[in-house]
């Protein structure tokens, strides 16, 4: 009897031939910098190059055009808050079928707009997946049509493992392959092609430390579900994981770790700014997994899969602000000066003798903590290091200045 491990092989197969036309075949790129910076040789699989801007379009199509070719179906529903969304409705667009997609009812505008470009009906419902999925299945129950999984469905798990016949054919000599994991699909695609290619290759899964139920699934060999999770790697939320995708990867996925959200954000700053690459920050785990040493790495050939790079702008802004200021290159300082003309101009100057930059300043002269007289200076700046934060509270002091550093 054909196990199921054989069966999504085959299936596979069959989707690499059916997606030839349709997707992107993305890079597998060597990655200079985050080879140094992990002693390792280190690949980056770019599927935020992706059409629709992630990896969820190779599941979604592969499902839907076999229910049009076997079923004749006209109509298909799906459930999600992001990638999964825009890949049914993109699918659904190039097949010429129907797509309504139920989406939580806080989803950012841009998901929702993006989902609505490629024809499919949004319908917002709910505060969570959750709800938008019940009622979705409540849609597809009472119309008949069929229900898009995101995860959960072998034919979806066939489609992602597209992605790790592609790794193998640019790198067969490859030590480690980091996936980023919500419910599980992506990885137990990659890693089925992965050993059915060769079986030495480490397949490593990788989750946010605020929404763990797939590491604790797979640790303890049952389904767990989190009551309540949260991560800045919004695309990889999921409180309960599949059941088939597990089993899976019991089978074929050699560890999982977890990482946390400051890692994520590194992960994806660097990406940003030394990899010129947009990670959204479900999509940069396999970074964070190696930057953070969750994964040991060094000395191997490590291929990261970037899974998507659909990012609100405003988040991606936030997410530089907050490492520039972890990694002390944008800091904050305080102090009391006089409430006179001019008495600001003296901390500028110094500022400005030093080359460091302003990107903000807050001058208080109404509060009730501070004495008559007296204004409240905060300053936001730019600095190039450690020791030129240290150079100015210097100066300043020697000016009768006290300014101190805002942690």
């Amino acid at each position: 009897m054909k196990s199921l491990v054989d069966e999504i092989s085959l299936r596979i197969k069959e989707a690499r031939e059916m997606l030839s036309t349709v997707i992107h075949r993305t890079p597998l790129l060597h990655s200079r910098t985050l080879s140094d910076l992990t002693k390792a040789e280190v690949y980056l699989k770019l599927e935020n190059l992706q059409k629709t801007g992630a990896f969820k379009v190779r599941g979604a199509y592969y499902k839907i055009s076999k229910l049009k070719k076997l079923e004749n179906v006209s109509h298909v529903v799906a459930a999600s808050s992001g990638n999964h969304a825009q890949g049914v409705a993109y699918s659904a667009l190039l097949l010429s079928v129907e797509a309504t997609i139920f989406m939580p009812r806080h989803t950012p505008f841009y998901k929702v707009n993006a989902t609505r470009s490629y024809g499919a009906q949004v319908i917002l419902h709910g505060d969570t997946y959750d709800d938008a999925y019940m009622k979705a299945m409540e849609f597809a129950e009472s119309k008949k049509v069929p229900f898009i999984h995101p995860f959960d469905d072998i034919d979806i798990i066939a489609g992602q493992g597209t992605i790790g016949v592609e790794i193998f054919e640019d790198a067969p000599n490859l030590d480690i392959v980091i996936v980023p994991v919500g419910g599980g699909g992506l990885i137990s695609g990659i890693a089925v092609a992965l050993k059915k290619l060769n079986e030495r290759i480490k397949v490593i899964g990788v989750q946010p430390s605020g929404a763990p139920a797939m590491f604790f699934s797979y640790k303890q060999g049952r389904v767990v579900e989190t009551p309540s999770v949260w991560s800045i790697a919004d695309g990889v939320i999921v409180k309960r994981p599949g059941e088939t995708t597990l089993k899976i990867m019991e089978e074929t996925v050699d560890d999982m770790v977890l990482v946390d959200d400051k890692d994520i954000a590194r992960a994806v700053f660097i990406l940003l700014e030394r990899a010129k690459t947009v990670a959204e920050p479900a999509g940069a785990l396999s970074v964070a997994a190696l930057l953070s040493g969750a994964v040991e790495a060094k000395g191997k050939r490590v291929a990261a899969v970037v899974s998507g790079g659909n990012v609100d702008p405003s988040m991606l802004s936030r997410i530089i602000n907050q490492v520039l200021f972890i990694e002390g290159r944008q800091v904050k300082i305080k102090g009391l000066l006089p409430d006179r003309p001019g008495q600001l101009k003296r901390v500028v100057d110094v500022i400005a003798e030093l080359g460091l930059n302003i990107i903000s300043i807050d001058h208080e002269r109404v509060n009730p903590l501070v004495a008559p007289g007296m204004a409240q200076v905060t300053l936001g700046l730019e600095v190039p290091s450690r020791e030129s934060v240290n150079l100015l509270l210097i100066k300043l002091k020697d000016l009768g200045l006290n300014f101190e550093e805002v942690t």
